[in-house]
Protein backbone atom coordinates (compact mmCIF):
# COMPACT_ATOMS: atom_id res chain seq x y z
CA UNK A 1 0.00 0.00 0.00
CA UNK A 2 1.06 3.34 -0.41
CA UNK A 3 0.28 5.08 3.11
CA UNK A 4 -2.69 5.57 4.61
CA UNK A 5 -5.79 4.54 2.31
CA UNK A 6 -9.17 7.22 2.68
CA UNK A 7 -11.82 5.05 2.24
CA UNK A 8 -15.30 6.88 1.56
CA UNK A 9 -18.94 6.12 1.86
CA UNK A 10 -21.77 7.89 0.28
CA UNK A 11 -24.98 7.46 1.43
CA UNK A 12 -27.91 7.75 -0.85
CA UNK A 13 -30.71 7.91 1.76
CA UNK A 14 -32.95 10.62 3.14
CA UNK A 15 -34.26 8.94 5.68
CA UNK A 16 -33.53 9.18 9.59
CA UNK A 17 -33.23 5.50 10.33
CA UNK A 18 -31.88 4.65 7.05
CA UNK A 19 -30.55 1.07 6.73
CA UNK A 20 -28.19 1.66 3.74
CA UNK A 21 -26.67 4.43 6.14
CA UNK A 22 -25.94 2.12 9.23
CA UNK A 23 -24.75 -0.92 6.83
CA UNK A 24 -22.26 1.33 5.46
CA UNK A 25 -21.39 2.88 8.98
CA UNK A 26 -20.34 -0.70 9.88
CA UNK A 27 -18.41 -1.08 6.76
CA UNK A 28 -16.28 1.94 7.44
CA UNK A 29 -16.29 0.79 10.14
CA UNK A 30 -14.13 -2.34 9.32
CA UNK A 31 -12.55 -0.18 6.94
CA UNK A 32 -10.95 1.87 9.82
CA UNK A 33 -10.08 -1.44 11.76
CA UNK A 34 -7.99 -1.98 8.52
CA UNK A 35 -6.05 0.96 9.05
CA UNK A 36 -8.36 3.56 6.93
CA UNK A 37 -9.11 7.14 7.25
CA UNK A 38 -12.86 7.06 7.01
CA UNK A 39 -15.78 9.71 6.45
CA UNK A 40 -19.47 8.45 5.55
CA UNK A 41 -20.99 11.63 2.79
CA UNK A 42 -24.78 11.70 3.93
CA UNK A 43 -26.81 13.20 0.80
CA UNK A 44 -28.68 14.99 3.93
CA UNK A 45 -26.54 17.24 4.83
CA UNK A 46 -25.50 18.56 1.47
CA UNK A 47 -28.84 19.71 0.17
CA UNK A 48 -27.93 19.48 -3.26
CA UNK A 49 -30.12 21.14 -5.79
CA UNK A 50 -30.92 19.04 -8.76
CA UNK A 51 -28.17 18.86 -11.15
CA UNK A 52 -28.11 21.59 -13.72
CA UNK A 53 -25.09 21.98 -16.10
CA UNK A 54 -26.21 25.81 -16.85
CA UNK A 55 -26.24 26.60 -12.94
CA UNK A 56 -23.19 27.40 -11.02
CA UNK A 57 -22.11 24.68 -8.97
CA UNK A 58 -23.02 24.87 -5.18
CA UNK A 59 -20.22 25.60 -3.00
CA UNK A 60 -21.61 21.73 -1.10
CA UNK A 61 -21.13 20.27 -4.19
CA UNK A 62 -17.70 21.18 -4.95
CA UNK A 63 -16.76 20.15 -1.44
CA UNK A 64 -18.56 16.88 -1.64
CA UNK A 65 -16.95 16.40 -4.99
CA UNK A 66 -13.63 16.95 -3.74
CA UNK A 67 -13.74 14.27 -1.03
CA UNK A 68 -14.80 11.81 -3.49
CA UNK A 69 -12.06 13.07 -5.88
CA UNK A 70 -9.40 12.47 -2.47
CA UNK A 71 -10.58 9.29 -1.53
CA UNK A 72 -8.84 5.56 -2.87
CA UNK A 73 -11.96 3.85 -2.31
CA UNK A 74 -15.54 4.96 -2.89
CA UNK A 75 -18.32 2.90 -1.03
CA UNK A 76 -21.93 3.76 -3.00
CA UNK A 77 -25.06 2.97 -0.82
CA UNK A 78 -28.83 3.41 -1.79
CA UNK A 79 -32.24 1.83 -0.86
CA UNK A 80 -33.83 0.14 -3.74
CA UNK A 81 -36.87 2.56 -5.03
CA UNK A 82 -38.65 1.17 -8.23
CA UNK A 83 -36.06 -1.02 -9.01
CA UNK A 84 -32.87 0.84 -9.45
CA UNK A 85 -31.15 3.57 -7.03
CA UNK A 86 -32.71 6.37 -5.24
CA UNK A 87 -32.56 10.03 -6.91
CA UNK A 88 -31.00 11.33 -4.00
CA UNK A 89 -27.78 9.01 -4.72
CA UNK A 90 -28.38 9.50 -8.63
CA UNK A 91 -28.02 13.54 -8.00
CA UNK A 92 -24.62 13.26 -6.37
CA UNK A 93 -23.67 11.13 -9.00
CA UNK A 94 -24.92 13.58 -11.61
CA UNK A 95 -22.51 16.32 -10.35
CA UNK A 96 -19.34 14.11 -10.79
CA UNK A 97 -17.77 12.67 -13.59
CA UNK A 98 -14.05 11.75 -14.76
CA UNK A 99 -12.42 13.65 -12.73
CA UNK A 100 -13.44 12.22 -9.26
CA UNK A 101 -13.96 8.90 -10.24
CA UNK A 102 -11.46 7.37 -12.70
CA UNK A 103 -9.18 4.82 -11.57
CA UNK A 104 -11.18 5.37 -8.60
CA UNK A 105 -12.52 2.01 -6.80
CA UNK A 106 -15.78 1.73 -5.44
CA UNK A 107 -18.35 -0.54 -3.94
CA UNK A 108 -21.75 -1.50 -3.91
CA UNK A 109 -24.36 -1.65 -0.96
CA UNK A 110 -28.11 -1.64 -1.68
CA UNK A 111 -31.11 -2.39 0.57
CA UNK A 112 -34.24 -3.54 -0.07
CA UNK A 113 -37.52 -3.23 1.85
CA UNK A 114 -38.46 -6.38 -0.36
CA UNK A 115 -36.78 -9.31 -1.56
CA UNK A 116 -34.99 -7.46 -4.89
CA UNK A 117 -31.65 -5.44 -5.68
CA UNK A 118 -30.17 -7.09 -8.41
CA UNK A 119 -31.42 -4.55 -10.33
CA UNK A 120 -30.69 -1.96 -8.35
CA UNK A 121 -26.65 -3.05 -7.81
CA UNK A 122 -26.61 -3.43 -11.85
CA UNK A 123 -27.48 0.00 -12.26
CA UNK A 124 -25.08 1.30 -9.77
CA UNK A 125 -22.35 -1.00 -11.28
CA UNK A 126 -23.13 0.51 -15.34
CA UNK A 127 -22.78 3.86 -13.44
CA UNK A 128 -19.17 3.72 -12.14
CA UNK A 129 -18.04 2.05 -15.10
CA UNK A 130 -19.59 4.69 -17.10
CA UNK A 131 -16.93 7.58 -15.34
CA UNK A 132 -14.17 4.62 -15.63
CA UNK A 133 -14.24 3.68 -11.92
CA UNK A 134 -12.83 -0.09 -11.09
CA UNK A 135 -15.65 -1.77 -9.39
CA UNK A 136 -15.19 -4.38 -6.54
CA UNK A 137 -16.50 -7.96 -7.25
CA UNK A 138 -17.95 -8.22 -4.03
CA UNK A 139 -21.01 -6.37 -3.07
CA UNK A 140 -23.63 -6.20 -0.63
CA UNK A 141 -27.57 -6.48 -1.37
CA UNK A 142 -29.68 -6.28 1.72
CA UNK A 143 -33.19 -7.98 1.58
CA UNK A 144 -36.41 -6.95 3.92
CA UNK A 145 -33.48 -5.00 5.52
CA UNK A 146 -35.85 -4.03 8.54
CA UNK A 147 -35.52 -8.03 9.74
CA UNK A 148 -31.79 -7.32 9.36
CA UNK A 149 -31.25 -3.86 10.92
CA UNK A 150 -32.41 -2.67 13.89
CA UNK A 151 -31.19 0.49 16.68
CA UNK A 152 -27.88 0.59 14.12
CA UNK A 153 -26.89 -2.95 14.62
CA UNK A 154 -26.87 -5.36 11.62
CA UNK A 155 -28.55 -8.39 13.36
CA UNK A 156 -28.12 -10.63 10.33
CA UNK A 157 -25.11 -12.61 10.65
CA UNK A 158 -24.52 -13.00 7.24
CA UNK A 159 -25.35 -9.79 6.46
CA UNK A 160 -22.87 -8.49 9.18
CA UNK A 161 -20.38 -11.11 7.58
CA UNK A 162 -20.64 -9.80 4.53
CA UNK A 163 -20.80 -5.82 5.13
CA UNK A 164 -17.62 -6.23 7.38
CA UNK A 165 -15.76 -8.28 4.13
CA UNK A 166 -17.19 -5.10 1.73
CA UNK A 167 -15.08 -2.80 4.65
CA UNK A 168 -12.45 -4.52 4.48
CA UNK A 169 -11.96 -4.98 0.44
CA UNK A 170 -12.60 -1.26 0.54
CA UNK A 171 -9.16 -0.81 1.97
CA UNK A 172 -7.27 -4.18 0.59
CA UNK A 173 -8.09 -3.02 -3.31
CA UNK A 174 -7.90 0.83 -2.49
CA UNK A 175 -4.72 0.76 -4.38
CA UNK A 176 -5.32 -1.43 -7.08
CA UNK A 177 -4.01 -0.24 -11.16
CA UNK A 178 -5.31 -3.04 -12.95
CA UNK A 179 -3.47 -3.55 -16.03
CA UNK A 180 -5.61 -4.87 -18.69
CA UNK A 181 -2.49 -5.73 -21.03
CA UNK A 182 -1.71 -8.68 -18.91
CA UNK A 183 -1.29 -12.05 -20.30
CA UNK A 184 -3.27 -13.66 -17.77
CA UNK A 185 -6.37 -10.84 -18.57
CA UNK A 186 -6.46 -12.80 -22.13
CA UNK A 187 -4.98 -9.84 -24.04
CA UNK A 188 -1.40 -9.73 -25.66
CA UNK A 189 0.71 -7.16 -24.67
CA UNK A 190 1.39 -6.36 -28.11
CA UNK A 191 -1.90 -7.06 -30.15
CA UNK A 192 -2.92 -9.53 -32.67
CA UNK A 193 -2.47 -8.70 -36.15
CA UNK A 194 -5.37 -7.89 -38.23
CA UNK A 195 -4.98 -11.89 -39.72
CA UNK A 196 -5.11 -12.81 -36.37
CA UNK A 197 -7.88 -10.82 -35.10
CA UNK A 198 -10.13 -11.71 -38.14
CA UNK A 199 -9.59 -15.43 -37.45
CA UNK A 200 -10.28 -14.95 -33.56
CA UNK A 201 -13.60 -13.61 -34.89
CA UNK A 202 -14.38 -16.05 -37.02
CA UNK A 203 -14.20 -18.72 -34.88
CA UNK A 204 -16.15 -16.65 -32.16
CA UNK A 205 -18.85 -16.37 -34.89
CA UNK A 206 -18.73 -19.83 -35.31
CA UNK A 207 -20.06 -20.66 -31.79
CA UNK A 208 -22.68 -18.67 -31.79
Amino acid sequence: MNGTPVVVALSGSMRNGSYTRTALSHALDAAAERGAETELLDVREYDLPVFDPDDDEPEAATELKRKIREADTVLWGSPVYHGSYSAAFRNVHDYCGFDEYENTTVGLLASAGGGSFASTLDHMRVTARGVHAWVLPHQVGIRSARDKIEDGEITDADIAERVRKFGEQAVEYAFIHPDVTAPDAGVDEIGDTDEEAEGTQAEADADD
